[in-house]
């Protein structure tokens, strides 16, 4: 047995060091924290204001020639977040911290909504115009703006440059290699050079072009996926409130989780639950600041980010964590996405594991075009956006696809963590210290609202220095 046992990369051990501070103690409660203080500044609006999100919705597809649409930003905000998060991400939260890691990914959810909203309505807020007359934005401009903070402004802009624009699509294509090796022995290598030359043809196009392809793919694939995990839990319905306290004794350590420790619940679920919605990243923002608004106030897009945050996990993740639960197989050694594609093969039959191979292949690859975008942007921020800047991007991009093919899935995972972890902690700084600017302008799109009036933002003159917005965005000027 000795000689099966496979030692642990040099990646693995050098980065999961880091990863142990990471996300040992620094991050779980800076989250936490962060999602609590919104929740709290902002009267849990994602409670009190909940049916506003699904209003706001209704007049998303509202166009205009200097951005994307409002629901064009929450498709390529979805794109990235609707990933291996939701499929990949909860089976190795399962697998490592039991059932009660999905009762930590809900909370980190449900907190991470009002940090989703914080950092949305500041990438709208904050948003310049670039030399083609279209909208572009992010932390790193409400960093170097609100914050008159360049030095961290571009240290978070490396952080995500290096996160969107190499790693995270690495862990994208290792899941559909994984998955389409497991449903029909597809070499892994073969498969990720089929899956870069389909997502260099799209990417080489720009955002635009990247946010119409998530506009058709993103709304088909997640109902999709939603109707036949509802359709399984239906056949299974007496076993679901067995689950749902399973759920909840293993959170609190009332019952063993799959590690022994509850310690393994809450990192894995806050891990796992970051990852896959994304809220307090800082990624969002930088498709929120591209829309252009309906209602014409930033605030409109921050409940519009916080309905992707709620869809993602609240939604799609509790789907796979149910399905994944329903599945009872000791003997079995998969880990991953082929844990997820046994679970419904096991409910359905052969053809289950089709369909996730199918479905992994639609989330991955959309998330894979998103990262790029959120790259592509921050990489105008760096002043890196020439013809070597943009070539040297697309190559590091699409190699990193052909290497997340063929690396094991521990290594993929533990880079994914790191970047996620630093980019995580410059950007919920920033939103601690731009707060008061968060609650400020939300109540202005409260009074309006409340008044029955469209909310539209038109700061005087001093607010608009005192914020010092860009100018030509929210004023006349």
């Amino acid at each position: 047995m000795a000689a099966d046992v496979i030692e642990p990369s040099i990646i693995e051990l050098w980065v999961g060091t880091i990863n142990g501070y990471l996300w040992g103690s620094i991050l779980i409660y800076l989250l936490s924290a962060c999602g609590i203080w919104f929740t709290f500044r902002l009267k849990g609006l994602q409670i009190t204001r909940f049916f506003h999100m699904f209003s706001i919705l209704k007049s998303s597809r509202k166009r205009s020639s200097h951005g994307i649409s409002s629901f064009q930003a929450l498709c390529t905000s979805l794109a990235a977040r609707v990933g291996t998060g939701n499929l990949m991400g909860v089976a190795v939260a399962i697998s490592l911290g039991g059932a009660g890691a999905v009762f930590w990914m809900w909370l980190i959810a449900f907190v991470g909504m009002a940090t989703a909203f914080a950092e949305s309505t500041l990438g709208q807020l904050y948003k310049e115009r670039d030399s083609m007359g279209n909208f572009r934005g992010g932390p790193a401009y409400y960093m170097s703006k609100g914050l008159n903070n360049k030095k961290l402004a571009v240290t978070f802009s490396l952080c995500l440059f290096f996160g969107y624009g190499f790693v995270f699509s690495a862990v994208q294509a290792n899941s559909i290699t994984s998955a389409f090796n497991g449903s029909y022995g597809f070499n892994p290598l073969y498969t990720g050079i089929v899956i870069t030359i389909a997502a260099a043809l799209i990417i080489f196009g720009g955002l635009k072009n990247i946010a119409r392809f998530a506009e058709l793919t993103v709304p088909f694939m997640g109902l999709l996926y939603i109707f036949v995990c509802i359709g399984v839990i239906g056949m299974n319905l007496s076993k679901v409130p067995m689950i749902i306290s399973d759920i909840f004794s293993s959170a609190f350590g009332l019952k063993e989780a799959g590690s022994g420790l509850v310690g393994a619940a809450i990192v894995q679920g806050v891990k796992r639950g970051l990852y896959s919605n994304e809220a307090g990243m800082g990624s969002a923002p930088n498709a929120a600041a591209a829309a252009v608004p309906f209602p014409p106030h930033p605030v409109s897009q921050g409940y519009m980010q916080m309905l992707a945050v709620f869809f993602d996990t609240i939604v799609i993740c509790s789907c796979t964590a149910i399905l994944i639960l329903l599945f009872h197989d000791s003997a079995s050694q998969a880990e991953g996405i082929q844990l997820t594609q046994q679970a419904l093969a096991h409910q359905v039959g052969a053809w289950g594991s089709d369909f996730i191979t199918i479905a992994i292949l639609l989330f991955a690859f959309t998330s894979i075009v998103a990262n790029f975008a959120y790259a592509d942007n921050n990489l105008k921020y760096l002043k890196m956006d020439n013809r070597l800047g943009k070539w040297f991007l697309r190559i590091g991009f699409l190699f990193m696809l052909v290497f997340g093919s063929v690396a094991t899935l521990p290594e993929v995972i533990a880079l994914a963590d790191l970047s996620t972890g630093l980019m995580t902690v410059v950007n919920v700084t920033a939103l601690f210290m731009l707060s008061k600017v968060v609650v400020k302008i939300t109540k202005d799109y409260h009074s309006q609202q409340d008044k029955g009036v469209l909310p539209t933002y038109q700061p005087d003159e001093k607010e608009h220095q005192g914020f010092n917005l860009s100018q030509g965005v929210w004023s006349k000027k």
